[in-house]
């Protein structure tokens, strides 16, 4: 039985929901890599979970010394080592290396994680040139001469959209970075030209050699000056016209094996990159992607790192739509829509809740804000719609502050 090795943070639906059961029914055994070994053994302490893990073992795991160190003395070789945690994909690609295992390049996931370095490269490149600086404490901050306003401004290696905001003028700017340190003292923040237009993602997953275009979605934003995800629509199959070059850059930029996520904005000059995320795409549009599609998302991504070809895959025309509820305020969540499923000949409603009733919120103005989460998957992009719609106006929570 070949071991896959799991590199992960903490726990998260994707792992333990998707690539886990994957793994299992590819019939490897799975050895979870983790500096958060207790809160990994807490959840795989509950019952009748999908899958479990064989072992969890305490790592360092955004070290990549430590991760080799931890794997060199076993008596089981590896047989692939993989990670959908943005922060460990150069980990990942280091351990495997050193393994002789399928892997992504790291400085590609490298350049991919570190929005910074992205931009370098891509100026490197000649292509999608944005002005940007990065500064790490007031002193730099004020050395910057003529930012061009309205900036965004996020931390270089952020997750979530969280910290990411739309700053107008130097006062913003200011507040916004001071806010950032006050809790991170030095954390280094990155200023960019803001770009207006709609976003949309591009999905693709490749062998190294081969790369498949599954599609991609459009995303609806929250109001500046925060960058919320509040709805998806599945466009499916490759990018057509102007947004077809955003498969051109991220191939330039070095991105080929496994899976990966990229985020752009159509503006009036054309594409612009936002940020390539170097795995899987998440928020439960992973599993959703996997409905749509007719095809073994999580399994075909294990099957690349085992050292097999990219699969033709057989994608199906369908609709998909997901819809994320976000608090509002502060406080103890006192009412909490129950989850639900609902099938029908059209469409396929599921509704998850990421927040029960007692829980406490501290708004971050990110996704993790989230109260839960509406998808849907059906054969006509209309009636899912409705659909998504109705279900909605049945969903109801109350805060208490």
């Amino acid at each position: 039985m070949q071991n896959l090795i799991v590199l992960a943070h903490v726990p998260t639906d994707s792992v333990n929901e998707g690539f886990l059961p994957a793994a299992k029914a590819l019939g490897l055994s799975v050895s979870l890599l983790t500096d958060c070994a207790d809160a990994h053994r807490a959840h795989f302490a509950k019952d009748r979970l999908p899958a479990y893990p064989d072992e969890i073992i305490s790592c360092d795991v955004f070290n990549p010394l430590a991760v080799i160190d931890a794997l060199a003395h076993r008596t089981a070789r590896p047989g692939a080592i993989f990670s959908n945690s943005d922060h460990l994909q150069t980990s990942t690609s280091i351990a495997a290396d050193y393994f002789g295992l399928p892997r992504k390049d790291w400085h590609t996931t490298y350049r991919a994680k570190n929005k910074a370095e992205m931009r370098v490269r891509l100026q490197t490149l000649g292509i999608d040139m944005l002005w940007h600086a990065t500064v790490c404490d007031p002193a730099m901050l004020s050395a910057l001469s003529e930012v061009p306003f309205p900036a965004v401004v996020k931390p270089r290696e952020g997750v979530a959209s969280l910290q990411v905001s739309l700053a107008c003028n130097h006062a913003e700017l200011r507040a916004q970075c001071d806010a950032v340190w006050a809790i991170h003292p030095g954390r280094p923040m990155l200023i960019e030209e803001y770009i207006d237009g709609p976003l949309y993602t591009l999905e693709t997953l490749g062998d190294g050699i081969d790369m498949a275009v599954l599609g991609g979605f459009q995303v609806r934003l929250s109001p500046p000056p925060h960058f919320i995800e509040h709805e998806a629509v599945w466009l499916p199959g490759p990018p057509q016209g102007e947004a077809a070059k955003v498969l051109d850059i991220v191939r330039a930029f070095g991105v080929g094996f496994g899976a990966c996520h990229t985020e752009f904005v159509m503006s009036a000059h054309g594409p612009r990159l936002i940020e390539i995320n170097y795995r899987n795409i998440g928020d439960y549009r992973e599993f959703l992607l996997q409905e749509t599609l007719g095809i073994p998302l999580f399994k075909t991504v294990l099957r690349l790192y085992l050292g097999q070809p990219l699969p033709a895959l057989q994608l199906a025309d369908h609709a998909a739509h997901i819809r994320y509820f976000v608090a509002s305020q502060a406080g103890t969540v006192k009412h909490a829509s129950a989850a639900f499923a609902e099938r029908s000949d059209a469409v396929h409603i599921t509704y998850q809740p990421l927040r029960a009733v007692g829980d406490m919120i501290a708004l971050t103005h990110s996704n993790k804000d989230y109260l839960g989460v509406l998808r849907g998957a059906g054969t006509d992009a209309t009636t899912l719609a409705s659909a998504i719609d109705s279900a909605a106006q049945r969903l109801s929570w109350e805060i208490v502050a």
